[in-house]
């Protein structure tokens, strides 16, 4: 009996640390904030960590500090690789890691990709319908030459259908909607879209009102057309 109220109150607790931290790696994130995300990187641990430190990586790397992103990166693989890899949302960040990780350094290509796909497949296979497995699969695609198939339309497909997926109830990891938004606009812009792709950068911006990325394409796209 003991034994099963402790089990129960560590699944809670870990429920609670999700549902604590990822808000403030997001809020940190969405305001380009190094320093925070540094700090919550040191501060956190499995899960959470990992995607502080991935979150630290993509800041780092818009602000073209490359070697802050690249050590970000390699702490959220050892960390995402020493979780289980039968949880849907370890696979699907550690899928996202290794993509980052061939983007900033083609060369990891022939030994990352192989693991990328793998962790992508096992991911799908656990949860098809987890929104941040389709959108991280979205992700993929978009990054993927059409010869390794990779497509706009197929990006454009799986973001939409992450965006429906992201309709369910989230009450531990839910991160990525305003995401999903913003990569189905980049998809629709190198579609020729250009309407459609502000129109979900807007939407972005409704979901999180703080989204600098999102913010920052608008702007450019502004610019670019004055």
């Amino acid at each position: 009996m003991k034994l099963t109220i402790l089990i129960t109150t560590i699944a809670l607790v870990s429920g609670l640390t999700h549902a604590n931290e990822i808000p403030a790696i997001d809020a940190a994130s969405n305001t380009m904030n190094l320093t925070a995300l540094h700090k919550l990187s040191q501060q956190t641990q499995g899960y959470d960590q990992a995607y502080a430190n991935y979150r630290l990586a993509i800041t780092a790397n818009i602000l073209g500090q490359r070697d802050t992103a690249v050590n970000a990166l390699t702490s959220a693989q050892s960390t995402l690789e020493n979780l289980s890899q039968t949880d849907a949302d370890n696979l699907a960040l550690l899928a996202s890691v290794y993509g980052m990780q061939i983007g900033l350094d083609s060369m990891l290509g022939a030994s990352l990709g192989p693991k990328l796909g793998q962790a992508l497949a096992q991911a799908q296979e656990l949860e098809p319908y987890n929104p941040r497995v389709v959108l991280v699969e979205a992700i993929s695609a978009f990054n993927t030459p059409v010869m390794f198939g990779g497509s706009m339309k197929k990006a454009l497909d799986l973001s939409t259908k992450a965006i429906e997926l992201y309709s369910n109830p989230c009450d531990d990891i839910c991160w990525g909607h305003a995401e999903a938004y913003t990569w189905r606009g980049l998809a629709k812009q190198n579609m020729g879209d250009a309407q459609g792709a502000i129109a979900d950068w807007l939407a972005a911006i409704e979901i999180q009102p703080d989204y600098g990325w999102a913010s920052f394409l608008l702007q450019q796209n502004v610019a670019m057309t004055n």
